[in-house]
């Protein structure tokens, strides 16, 4: 049996869903072909029963022979056990198959998910990913899962045609014709089905992104008083993905009726001419009760092909929309050939907007656009969506450089960033060695302390809704802190704290960071008072550097921005 997770998912064939389906099945073809196996020999051992019974009726009853007969009971057991046997293993490797794709999916696209970093928000709906880890990876683990059993309803469906057109010609005929043609009756019915089962997938992806969007903005929803708009917004939607679900429901229906319509059918005409040819005396009465298990068996191979068609046809819906999350690249990717790397303690030179971030000092970024310094501060850690050579790093461009060692030496904290679920200890602590005690002291997150009794162990809910938003703009503070990059860019690190916290934050901050390189985007007073340099931003330019009380005299702009502030800190 295989350990999971793999150590290594490997690299997808995404170029249509085809071609994933079946690099998903090269990739676990030993317990692919190990469990086909068992399902061959499973329902085979069943397809022969009704022979070895129609012998023990022949040989045994009809001809009174006790031996024959015991002889046959045994073998008829001997099968059975096979048969049991097989068919525990066969249930056990395809469950293997199952979770081996199903993990494969989430190591793929969870991997996939780290390698886009920012892209993804910006290409991909949240609703998609997370429909991928709730339903796709299991619609793609169910075509595995289903593999061992349509390889052996394929096996036992030629050993019954063989022994029946041994047995009988017109019989053989009947079930080697009959068979494909029922698969014909149900085709037609299978490509509309995956059209509105994409449909359908599309929709729920939608349903799934318009949910999270509402249970992440709860609290701003009360507080402007929309939660009814979204809440009806959210019951059309989901009206919507239901009246989708109910067409492909429809189809589905049909299709499981064919399922036990055609097959009942199909069993009933080779009943009837078995019985008309033992009648006849073409054939005798144990193979009379032969043919007719052999029509009750014929039920199980036809309904396992028609599933597998349903199977696949979910499969390759979800096979795409998973191709789809694979196929996106990130905005910016490693170069051919990478430039060295920049000495340590490197300045940081916009070009575009003449910022100069001198190396180990505290710089601070102000401006009256909020979000025109937030942008020039993800274009410094090369997180801003278009490529940006105006940047530099020691004198060389940042898309010159690898992308592992930009986002190694510069970390961007933004206002965006939150606390994933899990341990406390070890969601701020991602690496594994860092000081988060320090970095928790001059985050001044005491009190968070103080309220959870497990501390560390204290486990973090999603998104981090189980603490406040100062609490949480704390943490990820100190997450940012211990982290201890050479170069750190803080965005608004203190704007949901009050006064006393921020005027805490801002003095330790400075002694924390001291001979690195910080980068602090604010407009508060508190803060702008301690660092080393301020740079004033104006229509994405920088129009004066200096000290913060130097530019409030000098600059009336500057002091403009600054007081206003303040006012606000103060009421």
């Amino acid at each position: 049996m295989r350990h999971l997770p793999l150590d290594h998912p490997g690299t997808a064939d995404h170029r249509s869903p085809g071609r994933f389906l079946w690099w998903m099945a090269r990739g676990q073809w030993r317990t692919l072909v190990v469990g086909m196996l068992f399902g061959i020999v499973w329902m085979g051992s069943q397809a022969v029963m009704p022979a070895v019974l129609g012998l023990a009726i022949d040989r045994g009853v009809a001809a009174k022979d006790p031996q024959a007969l015991l002889g046959y009971a045994l073998v008829l057991l001997l099968i059975g056990l096979v048969q049991a046997a097989s068919g525990i293993m066969r249930h056990r490797f395809a469950v293997t198959n199952w979770l081996t794709a199903a993990y494969r999916v989430v190591q793929l696209v969870g991997r996939q998910t780290v390698h886009l970093g920012g892209t993804l928000p910006r290409k991909v709906s949240t609703g998609e990913v997370v429909a991928i880890g709730t339903s796709d990876l299991s619609h793609i683990g169910q075509v595995m899962d289903v593999s061992a059993r349509f390889a052996g309803a394929i096996v036992s469906f030629l050993m019954v045609s063989v022994i029946l057109l041994s047995t009988s010609v017109e019989l053989g005929l009947l079930v080697l014709i009959g068979v494909p043609v029922l698969m014909l009756l149900v085709a037609p019915i299978l490509p509309p089905l995956q059209r509105r089962a994409a449909h359908q997938r599309h929709l729920m992806g939608e349903l799934s992104n318009t949910a999270t969007d509402i249970v992440s903005g709860l609290r701003v929803l009360r507080g402007i008083g929309g939660e009814q708009v979204f809440l009806d917004r959210y019951r059309r939607g989901s009206q919507t993905t239901r009246r989708a679900g109910v067409r492909v429901g429809a189809l589905q229906s049909v299709l499981d009726a064919m399922e036990i319509f055609l097959p009942g059918v199909f069993v009933v005409l080779v009943v009837w001419l078995g019985a008309r040819s033992a009648v006849n005396g073409q054939i005798t009465a144990g193979e009379l009760v032969a043919f007719y298990g052999y029509s009750t068996f014929l039920l199980i191979p036809l309904r396992t092909v028609t599933e597998y068609a349903n199977k696949l046809i979910r499969g390759r819906v979800s096979a795409r929309r998973i191709c789809t999350v694979l196929a996106l690249e990130p905005d910016h990717t490693d170069p051919v050939d990478p430039a060295p790397s920049p000495a340590p303690q490197s300045e940081l030179y916009d070009v575009r907007s003449g910022l100069r971030v001198r190396p180990g000092q505290l710089t601070a970024l102000v401006s009256d656009q909020p979000d025109e310094v937030a942008l020039l501060a993800d274009r410094l850690g090369m997180c801003a969506p278009e490529v940006d050579d105006d940047v530099r790093f020691g004198g060389v461009p940042l898309p010159l450089l690898r992308r592992a060692e930009v986002r190694r030496r510069i970390v961007v904290s933004d206002t965006a960033a939150a606390l994933f679920s899990g341990r406390l200890g070890d969601r701020l602590d991602v690496t594994g060695h860092g000081d988060v005690a320090r970095a928790l002291d001059t985050a001044s997150a005491d009190d968070i302390f103080e309220a959870v009794r497990e501390g560390l162990d204290a486990v973090v809910t999603e998104r981090g809704r189980s603490f406040s938003g100062g609490q949480r703009q704390r943490l990820v503070l100190a997450r940012a802190l211990a982290l201890d990059p050479e170069v750190l860019v803080l965005v608004e690190p203190t704007s949901a704290v009050d006064a006393h916290t921020e005027a805490r934050i801002a003095s330790r901050l400075r002694g924390h960071r001291a001979g690195s390189t910080t980068v602090v985007v604010t407009s508060s007073p508190l803060v702008l008072d301690v660092v080393d340099e301020v740079a004033f931003v104006r229509d994405g330019r920088v129009v004066a550097t200096g000290r913060h009380a130097d530019l409030l005299e000098r600059d009336p702009a500057y002091r403009a921005v600054v007081t206003r502030e303040s006012e606000e800190v103060v009421g």
